[in-house]
């Protein structure tokens, strides 16, 4: 009878931990001001040219990249959308986005390692990337 209550009761505290764990559902950071940059040595005599990824939706709002290429090198990128509406989103990707950022002006192209604990926004800034990158024909 008692291990029937502690199972009983166990299930009940686990349901109310998952239904009152608050998401990701303050919004999302929009507009032009840039939170995350990172930029490479960039040659003076040729033209650079910025392309804008798609805003990728994922399931804690929407991730968007943009690229300044130069030449035929990604010499900048700043990520215009992530998801920050509370703390948690703003701690992990404080931490995923130079992480992501540093990675591709090294690599030179979407071919990066996924930072460990951010999954998600890893996965909208790969695709955004990746789609910057093809416009940009690189």
């Amino acid at each position: 009878m008692k291990r029937i209550i502690f199972a009983l009761l166990t299930t009940v505290t686990i349901v109310v931990l998952l239904f009152g764990y608050n998401t990701s559902t303050m919004g999302v950071m929009v507009g032009q001001d840039t939170v995350i940059s990172g930029s490479a040595a960039t040659p003076q005599a040729q033209q650079a040219v910025t392309v804008t990824g798609p805003s990728v939706a994922t399931e804690w709002g929407p991730v968007q990249v943009e690229i300044t290429v130069t030449g035929s090198e990604v010499s900048d990128v700043q990520v215009l959308q992530y998801p920050n509406s509370n703390p948690k989103d703003q701690q992990i990707n404080a931490y995923a986005l130079p992480i992501l950022v540093d990675e591709t002006l090294q690599a030179q192209d979407a071919n990066i390692s996924m930072v460990s604990g951010a999954t998600v926004t890893s996965v909208g800034y790969l695709q955004s990337l990746q789609a910057a990158l093809d416009e940009a024909g690189l």
